[in-house]
C-alpha cells in the first residue's frame, strides 16, 4: 500500500487542477449479504452529475466526465481507492462488482444465484466478459458462474484477464456502439 501513496498524490493534484470539488467519490453500495458500504473511487466526473445512477444511464455521460477522468477511466486507475475498501474489509480482489443501493433487479438476479452472499470485488468474471455493457441478466449468470467456480485459480485468471482487459483499454467507453457490437458477438457465440 506505501508504494501506491506517491501514485494517489499525483492523481491527486491531477484531479484538483481539472476540476472543482472532491479527489475522492464516495457512493453507497451493496456488500456481502447485501450490507451497504461506501465504495471510493478517483472523482471522474463533474461535481454537478446525477447522483447514484451509473455512467451509461445518462443521457450524455460525455458531458459530465472530466478531462482528467477520461484517463483515469480509460486506464482504470480511477478505482485504485477501493485498496482502501478491500483493506477495510468491504471488498475483496476478485467477485461481483458491488451493485449500485439501488440496482434492485440486479441486486435480486443475483440473490437467484447466491452472489450477493460473498464479498464483492475489485474485478470479477462479469467484468472480464463484458463489463457494464452486460445484460443484468448475463451479468448476474456470471456472478453465479463466479460463487460455484470460487477458488485460488479462478481468481488468478480473472486477475490475469483483468490486467489484460485494463492494458487494451476493453469495455471502457461507456454504453458506446462498438463496445455493444462486440458484446453481441461475445453472447451470441
Amino acid at each position: 500500500m506505501v508504494f501506491l501513496w506517491p501514485i494517489f498524490l499525483i492523481l491527486a493534484v491531477i484531479i484538483k487542477i481539472d476540476s472543482k470539488g472532491p479527489i475522492f467519490f464516495k457512493q453507497q453500495r451493496v456488500g456481502k449479504n447485501k450490507e451497504y458500504f461506501h465504495i471510493l473511487k478517483f472523482r471522474t466526473m463533474r461535481s454537478d452529475t446525477p447522483k447514484d445512477m451509473p455512467t451509461h444511464l445518462l443521457q450524455n455521460p460525455d458531458a459530465f466526465i472530466t478531462k482528467s477522468g477520461k484517463f483515469l477511466r480509460k486506464t482504470s486507475l480511477d478505482e485504485l481507492p477501493q485498496i482502501i475498501n478491500i483493506l477495510k474489509g468491504d471488498m475483496s480482489i476478485i467477485g461481483p462488482r458491488p451493485a449500485l443501493w439501488n440496482q434492485y433487479d440486479l441486486i435480486a438476479e443475483r440473490d437467484k444465484y447466491g452472489s450477493n452472499d460473498i464479498y464483492p470485488g475489485l474485478t470479477g468474471w462479469a467484468q472480464v466478459n463484458g463489463r457494464d455493457e452486460l445484460p443484468i441478466e448475463v451479468k448476474a449468470s456470471f456472478d453465479g458462474e463466479y460463487v460455484k467456480k470460487m477458488s485460488l485459480s479462478f481468481d488468478t485468471k480473472i486477475f490475469f484477464k483483468t490486467v489484460f482487459s485494463v492494458l487494451r483499454s476493453e469495455g471502457v467507453k461507456e454504453g458506446s456502439s462498438e463496445v455493444k457490437t462486440e458484446l453481441k458477438k461475445k453472447i451470441n457465440s
